[in-house]
């Protein structure tokens, strides 16, 4: 069974809005509703947990047969990984990426990104953080995890984008899938450690580029040392400011949207 699928827009070039979590649908809809102005836009939602372990390349297959045969792909998050192994899988099917304050692929910059977090947080921040956590721990219900694992989504991003504006939650969106997120996060986690990611990225020579918010805690210089070698086309260009999600930036927003649209642009004409 396909994914579910949202359109936005109805001109213009093929491009595809993938969200973060993972298993956070609906969490890009405000971008992709934006580039909508533009562009013909498609916004998959990846699978909930079901009965076989939600893994990296389950994710790329339910993209696979939803995505249009040419595309640009815009990840945020954990969907610019999802975006990434799309490409080394079917990197014929990608015009090019547009990777948004993208996870990290090693673990000199998970512990990076996890001291940066915890700066960012402030005290009544990790206590926060810390009783969410155990709270998810000790959950058995999957409904309680989902609504748990959303309040650590919030906490984050209060930390993550302390200049964004405020957006209003999706209506049609399903909860955040806790189940889902630690099944996927740990095939990227697996699939680093057995050397097989970032490596297969090779396989994609098309165009690149990593944007990140100079005020977003994961470390976009690390992260683009760390994709270097597989994507030496990749074009890193940091957006002063701007958080972990540039494009709601009160300050800067306007001016992330545009590079975005810029590079969407420029890759889909190329």
């Amino acid at each position: 069974m396909a994914i579910h699928v949202r359109h936005h827009g109805s001109a213009g070039a093929d491009v595809v809005v993938l969200h973060g979590g993972p298993a956070a649908p609906g969490s890009v809809g405000d971008l992709a509703r934006a580039l909508g102005a533009w562009f013909r836009v498609h916004e998959p939602w990846q699978r909930r947990a079901d009965d076989r372990p939600l893994t990296v390349a389950r994710h790329v297959e339910d993209l696979a047969e939803v995505a249009p045969a040419s595309a640009v792909l815009v990840g945020h998050s954990a969907g610019a990984m999802w975006g990434l192994s799309y490409a080394a899988a079917h990197p014929g099917r990608v015009r090019g990426l547009v990777l948004i304050g993208c996870g990290t692929y090693d673990a000199a910059s998970r512990d990076l990104f996890r001291q940066r977090m915890d700066a960012a947080r402030g005290d009544d921040g990790r206590r926060r953080y810390e009783l969410l956590r155990e709270e998810l721990a000790a959950a058995t219900d999957e409904t309680a995890r989902d609504r748990i694992l959303a309040a650590l989504g919030d906490l984050a991003d209060a930390a993550m984008d302390p200049d964004a504006r405020s957006v209003p939650d999706d209506p049609d969106a399903p909860p955040v899938d806790a189940r889902g997120h630690a099944e996927t996060w740990a095939d990227h986690l697996r699939l680093q450690a057995e050397g097989r990611e970032p490596a297969a990225f090779a396989a994609y020579r098309g165009p690149v580029t990593l944007l990140q918010g100079t005020a977003d805690p994961h470390p976009g210089d690390a992260i683009r040392d760390t994709l270097l070698p597989y994507l030496p086309q990749l074009v890193y260009e940091p957006l002063a400011g701007a958080g972990h999600s540039p494009w709601r930036s009160r300050t800067h927003g306007a001016h992330a949207l545009e590079r975005i649209r810029c590079h969407v642009e420029a890759m889909a004409h190329a």
